[in-house]
């Protein structure tokens, strides 16, 4: 493809980050990197996972998340149109484990926030309460 697995690759090596580096930092399958790289879009999943990936990928190596997803989205429809693709990719079960850690880490980080709120909160009740007291 073009410009946009250039500028991935780019980055990374910019960083001195290895794919496979990249692969257990974000979970993501060696094979979906390297698609990303290639600009073989017809090997990555479909819908929401590929977006999830570019993002990942591009936190990782230093790029705005937001910037890659739209260049990737702009190239991917672009090859869609010129190879006419007519199956959506396949979304495997890497790709479907990925996608559930994220999910769990989401719940993870949003319960410990609001705990930690909560015992702020309380926190201040308290020694509100002794400082009313004394």
């Amino acid at each position: 493809m073009s410009d946009f697995p250039s500028q991935l690759r780019a980055a990374r090596e910019e960083r001195g980050v290895t794919l496979r580096q990249i692969a257990t930092g974000t979970k993501i399958s060696m094979r979906v990197l390297e698609a990303l790289e290639r600009g073989e879009y017809s090997r990555l999943p479909g819908g929401i996972f590929s977006r999830a990936f570019v993002r990942a990928y591009a936190i990782e190596v230093g790029l705005d998340p937001e910037a890659a997803v739209r260049d990737f989205l702009v190239e991917f429809e672009q090859a869609h149109r010129d190879a006419k693709i007519s199956e959506p990719p396949e979304v495997t079960e890497d790709d479907r484990l990925f996608l559930e850690r994220q999910r769990r880490a989401s719940i993870a980080l949003r319960s410990a926030v609001i705990v930690i709120g909560l015992l702020i909160v309380a926190a201040a009740v308290y020694f509100g309460f002794l400082r009313n007291r004394s």
